[in-house]
């Protein structure tokens, strides 16, 4: 696919977020390895740790259909600036090992980067064994 689609994508779905604590709307288009895109947005909460990114909203739609393996994914908003994701995302990302992340703004300018470059130290299933303690 197309990187200029799945940004137009990003942006279109964007339109979706419920924002009314931030006004900040951001959206997502995921690309599977199969060639379909789940699109999310940012869904805000007054318990602002309920609150759930458009990357994650994305990644989350695509698993509970049974995707699990992923090509790439854009993010964008209505910023001048490249939008990234946050931490918690990178962190999702990391463990469906997404390899492209495309930060996008309002205008449609990008960037692309490995997922290695925003999240260089991702923790990983390896590090959940008591085992390497012993």
């Amino acid at each position: 696919m197309d990187i200029g689609k799945l940004i137009e994508m990003a942006l279109a779905v964007r339109q979706n977020a419920y924002v009314p604590y931030s006004g900040f709307r951001v959206g997502a288009a995921l690309l599977t390895g199969k060639g379909k895109v789940y699109t999310g947005c940012n869904v805000e909460n007054a318990s602002y740790g309920a609150t759930c990114c458009a990357e994650r909203t994305a990644v989350f739609k695509a698993v509970s259909e049974g995707e699990v393996e992923f090509k790439a994914i854009a993010v964008a908003s209505d910023s001048e600036e490249l939008t990234f994701p946050c931490g918690i995302c990178r962190q999702v990302l990391a463990e469906f090992k997404i390899p492209r992340i495309i930060a996008a703004n309002k205008r449609g300018e990008y960037r692309e980067f490995d997922l290695k470059e925003l999240l260089p130290y991702a923790f990983a299933k390896d590090a959940l064994s008591s085992k390497k303690f012993e």
